[in-house]
């Protein structure tokens, strides 16, 4: 996943270019149990998620009154939670949906606030995911 940090001051568009990556474990609480076909579930996690920058900061900085961007990688504590459902199509064979959000704290070590302003919010990044699964019994 790319994640572009940016500032845009009127008329002013400048980023950088990096990736992130999640390391989470969750918890799926199933609203059915194995016998039904469709099975509803919400999902509850944490862990830790990293903004890699992947390019250099940006000269001259576009608004340094307000907050600089400064390539530095940072790893935040992380969040998410969703839902999804399974459908078994067979004994063995099962598809599955579901879509999570994953919750961040604002990264001030790369979008830096200038001296006497202030950083905070949270970032989301919402995920949608699909899958396969074949069982061997």
């Amino acid at each position: 996943m790319t994640v572009i940090p940016f500032s845009r001051p009127p008329g002013v568009k400048v980023d950088m270019q990096g990736q992130s990556q999640a390391l989470t474990g969750e918890a799926v609480f199933p609203f059915k149990n194995r016998e039904h076909r469709w099975r509803p579930y919400v999902i509850a996690g944490a862990g830790a998620k990293g903004y890699t920058v992947a390019g250099p900061e940006p000269f001259p900085q576009p608004i340094p009154q307000i907050a600089t961007l400064a390539a530095n990688d940072v790893w935040r504590v992380a969040f998410n939670a969703g839902g999804g459902v399974k459908l078994r199509v067979r004994d063995h064979l099962q598809f599955r949906g579901e879509f999570l959000d994953y919750l961040t704290t604002f990264p001030r070590t790369q979008i830096v606030p200038a001296p006497h302003n202030t950083a905070r919010g949270i970032f989301q990044q919402f995920t949608p995911l699909f899958g396969v699964s074949y069982t061997f019994r």
